[in-house]
């Protein structure tokens, strides 16, 4: 096996990774037990209630964006696309509607015309009309509307049409709470979560690589309070809010830092604020191992967000010095090098306390120190830490034999082509001259070579 990203592991897969980095951080002593009711302040829920319930929406929708839970975001804008969807489609059948009764009402005047010219024609020569328009029938293309079905189990499909789990569509957030059930049995999707980053992340982001990457002192230098408050209640009240070139660079990072600020849920969850920050005392190979166990327990909106942030972050970071055109003139840095984007970011990311509430002893110097090591970390690692190693993904599918057999063939399929098809492109960009039965060879080499070394799930487990 080789090292795959986070996000390409399918919805069952990720459930059982958040469970063995969980299992891996009480084994460390860096984490309590976590499977309490209730840990740390009056009111506040364990990271497994978190994972159990990230994704339970609010039934009435609300186009809020401040202030509110990170998936309710989501769900929101969600929500909100769902509903353009519909307003388009309406508008797409009223339009069809219209060019249908126009083209009957053509029609009949055509044969009111001909019939006035030609009345001693025998009308049986003269093509039967219809009497009344015909309308598009869309209750049957509907489906084909909608795009594909989603499936959430690989027991739902016959051997021969498993291989059409790979066309289908990924999950959708509503689909990802880890204890839906299909009547009695719980399933968890096959397919890989869909990316959750709210728009307006993702907009700012955007924007600010677009626009702003040769800003200098971006984050830092102020902006419009006035202009960030428009942005800010247009996004709240739901609007598709376009960030162009006519939005200061730095307004749309203040709206970034206040979205991020005023999480009610800290986008690395509250209760891991003290599990995070003990890595900073670590050595370099442990505290990145650590972090990556942390990232792994974080709910899939959270873990998502944060990935497309710190993916932001070292882009930001790689243009801070200046550099040299093609035609010689300099191109100033942005001076936002790691740890002065850690230092302002380090903050809004970890938060020990909620918005509004004070803390019973302000954050100490040490505390800050640690939180922009730890974030600084995570940008400048961002990419490995995302990552699953083999021997992770063994343990997931040792896990899953215990508890779903039935899907293990079809997971290792999925992960030998996916391994298969990468071989196969490094080959055709290196123009290997190797002929066709040598590849084919190579192939079925390499097939039981791979089974080989993941028939070691049959043993040691008691079945």
């Amino acid at each position: 096996m080789q090292p795959v990203s986070l996000h390409s592991l399918s919805e069952l897969e990720r459930a059982s990774l958040q469970e063995l980095a969980l299992y891996q951080l009480q084994e460390k002593l860096l984490v309590g037990d976590l499977s309490l009711a209730k840990v740390g302040p009056k009111g506040s829920k364990s990271i497994r209630q978190k994972l159990e319930s990230f994704s339970k929406e609010k039934k009435d929708y609300s186009p809020q964006t401040f202030g509110i839970p990170l998936f309710q975001v989501i769900a929101n804008d969600r929500a909100y696309k769902q509903l353009q969807e519909t307003v388009k489609s309406s508008r797409r059948l009223c339009l069809e509607v219209e060019a249908t009764v126009t083209n009957f009402r053509a029609q009949m005047q055509k044969r009111s015309q001909l019939g006035r010219s030609c009345w001693m024609v025998p009308c049986e020569i003269f093509p039967e009309e219809p009497l009344s328009p015909a309308f598009p029938d869309h209750s049957s293309s509907w489906s084909q509307r909608r795009g594909a079905m989603s499936v959430d189990s690989i027991t739902d499909l016959s051997d021969n049409s498993s291989k059409l789990l790979e066309a289908l569509q990924l999950s959708h957030p509503h689909e990802l709470d880890p204890r839906r059930s299909l009547g009695k049995k719980k399933m968890l999707s096959l397919n890989p979560i869909t990316w959750q980053v709210p728009r307006i992340v993702d907009r700012c982001c955007k924007h600010i690589e677009t626009y702003g990457l040769q800003t200098v002192g971006i984050f830092r230098v102020g902006s419009s309070k006035k202009r960030v408050q428009q942005l800010r209640e247009e996004f709240d009240h739901g609007l598709d809010v376009f960030l162009d070139e006519h939005q200061s660079v730095h307004d749309v990072a203040a709206l970034l830092k206040e979205f991020l600020r005023d999480m009610s849920d800290s986008l690395i969850p509250r209760e891991l604020y003290a599990a995070f920050l003990s890595t900073a005392s670590m050595e370099v190979p442990a505290q990145l191992a650590v972090l990556q166990l942390l990232l792994f327990v974080l709910p899939p909106c959270h873990s998502d967000t944060l990935h497309r942030l710190l993916r932001f972050l070292s882009k930001v970071a790689q243009h801070a010095k200046s550099s040299w055109g093609p035609d010689g003139q300099e191109i100033p840095g942005n001076k936002m090098t790691v740890s002065n984007l850690a230092t302002v970011f380090g903050p809004n990311i970890l938060q020990k306390e909620k918005p509004g509430e004070k803390d019973s002893g302000a954050k100490d110097f040490e505390d800050s120190t640690a939180i922009i090591l730890v974030v600084q970390r995570l940008i400048e690692h961002y990419q490995t830490l995302f990552m699953v190693s083999p021997e992770m993904q063994h343990d997931i599918l040792r896990r899953l034999f215990q508890t779903d057999p039935d899907v293990i063939d079809y997971l290792l399929r999925r992960k030998f082509n996916t391994v298969l098809s990468t071989e196969t492109e490094d080959l055709t960009e290196e123009h290997a001259p190797t002929p066709l039965s040598g590849q084919a060879l190579e192939s079925n080499s390499f097939s039981s070579e791979f089974y080989s070394n993941i028939s070691f799930l049959n043993l040691d487990i008691d079945i």
